[in-house]
């Protein structure tokens, strides 16, 4: 099955640049299911959320149909990496405890995604899908950026990214859904980690590639007045939009 591809190309800055998830979300998600002997981290990318869920689970399996992320993926002895598409994977059925999509499932075949999602998952197990939207620095800076992700490279997002600017709410998501608690992303950046970051972007690709220029030249200059003092490092926020939920609802005690 094929997929849209719009990081192979720079799955080394994706690895280098892309925010770290919070523990406290794994720890969380390790307690809404009864079991812990294997996740499944489907879009793993760089395996962000696969290394997370190693800490809580027995084992780890880690998918992305990109061969290029899958080797610049974190190792680990609790993880294993393959490259598969999320609609069919090699995982044996009513094995899987959690299965976790971050920040990715944008990108699916929805209903056969969740065809396989029903295979793998054991009766009482989960799925916890998310997305993060824009980062949050000083309003300053956030005018700048924010001026950059809509006028500069908008026009050249692809038109999955609706969902994300919709906090995953209007994504199809057939389960029993769970009420979640609010997590935020957190990191120390100076510019050129933000530069990085927002290189990673499919939208900077894709406008640098249809104009033969870098897009972040357009705006570095603002950028740098924004951010004040050179080499100073801010404190990036990100909000992160989580669902959980599970394929049935469960059984109630008899009276």
């Amino acid at each position: 099955m094929s997929f849209k591809d719009h990081f192979s190309g720079h799955a080394g800055d994706c690895a280098r640049y892309r925010p770290d998830y919070p523990e406290a979300l794994f720890a969380y998600l390790a307690k809404s299911v009864s079991r812990h002997d294997l996740a499944w981290d489907c879009g793993t990318g760089n395996g962000q959320a696969a290394l997370g869920l190693a800490a809580h689970f027995d084992r780890v399996i880690a998918t992305d149909p990109s061969q290029n992320q899958i080797q610049n993926a974190v190792r680990h002895e609790k993880i294993q990496y393959s490259v598969a598409p999320a609609e069919q994977t090699e995982i044996p059925p009513r094995s899987v405890d959690l299965i976790t999509v971050a920040q990715a499932l944008h990108w699916f075949h929805f209903d056969q995604f969740y065809e396989e999602v029903r295979r793998v998952l054991k009766p009482d197990g989960m799925l916890a899908v998310w997305c993060y939207g824009l980062s949050g620095i000083n309003p300053d800076v956030d005018k700048v950026a924010h001026h950059y992700y809509k006028y500069i490279v908008g026009p050249y997002w692809p038109p999955e990214r609706h969902y994300i600017d919709e906090k995953y709410r209007t994504i199809p998501f057939p389960l029993v859904e769970l009420p979640t608690p609010e997590f935020h992303m957190k990191a120390e950046w100076d510019m050129n980690d933000l530069i990085g970051y927002l290189l990673t972007w499919s939208a900077t690709k894709r406008c640098q590639q249809k104009n033969q220029q870098n897009p972040i030249d357009i705006f570095r200059r603002a950028l740098a007045k924004a951010w004040g003092r050179d080499g100073s490092r801010l404190t990036v926020r990100w909000p992160l939009y989580l669902r959980l939920g599970r394929m049935t609802a469960p059984a109630k005690a008899r009276s």
